[in-house]
């Protein structure tokens, strides 16, 4: 089960998820139990183990998984967990450099800054503050 907290209209809001099945989710909104339908299957994932940088010793921080767009020359930036996104520092069009800072990820109740593995030019970000997230999911796209 996982809980989330929104904040809507200056009102909180208690979100556990039980259960998820294709497009159907169980969930309890503030203790009362609701079934929602949604437009697309929500994938599940298996839980996901973190990977150490071992080039770089930082304990339990996961390293991010880039994937080159050979057409493009840009890589994206995939979630390494699951998790929400609690901060994004970068907006299309920004220059990053290499180690930089592009967002905060909560992952397991704790905390991941998710950083740039190259330099280049943000071409995309495809999460925005709140964005509930699955690990292999795009979250931005570094151009050259």
């Amino acid at each position: 089960m996982k809980n989330y907290k929104f904040k809507i209209n200056g009102s909180t809001y208690s979100v556990d998820i039980n259960n998820v099945e294709g497009q159907v989710i169980e969930l309890e909104l503030n203790g009362t139990p609701y079934k929602v339908e949604v437009d697309r299957e929500v994938k599940q994932t298996p839980k996901a183990r973190p990977v150490i940088n071992s080039a770089k010793p930082v304990a339990n921080v996961p390293k991010v998984t880039v994937n080159s767009a050979a057409k493009s020359g840009a890589v994206a930036v995939k979630s390494p967990l699951p998790g929400t996104i609690l901060d994004v520092f970068v907006n299309v069009g920004d220059t990053v450099k290499e180690g930089q800072k592009l967002l905060l990820l909560e992952a397991m109740k704790m905390e991941n800054e998710i950083k740039a593995d190259n330099g280049g030019i943000v071409k995309e970000v495809k999460v925005r503050k709140g964005d509930v997230i699955m690990e292999g999911d795009v979250l931005v796209t570094i151009g050259g």
